[in-house]
């Protein structure tokens, strides 16, 4: 019974706001908003526009927070451990209804976002980008990362080998802090399921 009452609280958290979770982290480390503008490399009012939740980070801004902050993307979005965790958890997410994440080059759509201490990160990407020279630079962050090809075809970049073609059914499992990046290949944008850990 007492078990039935932990998992019902449980599943009544809110969702995870990254703004919020971006502030506790800073704040942890006691750091003011400038000291962290010059560990991450972002401007003063852009962490302050991401901290209130005015504004979404880029891919790109997000490992620079990662980076800086010297955490990794799955600390990014959960919450702090508060105690121990009852077993048997579980989070749904219907279709569609995941927490956006666009960026310039990936239309992101964070999925479990209301269970807490995850140990992986997963999210469904819709890939716009159609050449590399769009990203810039590599994306790069800590963890490792399995991906899987859901729609279309994709043009797999990673900093020591060769692109390789991915098409539908198709994964990849690989290190994150090796540069990689996602180009689409097909007519429609293709579609690519993420799991960080």
């Amino acid at each position: 019974m007492r078990i039935a009452r932990k998992s019902a609280t449980e599943a009544t958290l809110e969702p995870l706001q990254l703004g919020q979770r971006v502030r506790a982290i800073r704040l942890s480390q006691n750091l003011t908003l400038e000291e962290a503008s010059k560990r991450t490399g972002l401007a003063r009012s852009t962490l302050s526009k991401i901290e209130n939740e005015q504004i979404s980070p880029t891919f790109s801004a997000v490992n620079k927070l990662v980076h800086g902050l010297g955490i990794d993307i799955p600390q990014l979005f959960a919450q702090p451990r508060t105690g121990a965790s009852a077993g048997g958890r579980r989070d749904i997410t219907r279709k569609g209804e995941g927490k956006p994440h666009p960026t310039p080059t990936y239309e992101h759509e964070l999925l479990a976002t209301q269970l807490t201490q995850k140990k992986m990160v997963p999210f469904r990407t819709r890939v716009h980008t159609r050449t590399f020279d769009e990203f810039g630079e590599w994306i790069r962050h800590d963890g490792e990362e399995f991906l899987y090809v859901l729609s279309g075809s994709i043009l797999f970049y990673t900093e020591f080998y060769e692109p390789v073609t991915l098409n539908e059914g198709d994964s990849a499992y690989y290190d994150c802090t090796m540069g990689h990046a996602l180009v689409s290949t097909s007519d429609q944008d293709a579609e690519v399921l993420w799991v960080t850990a």
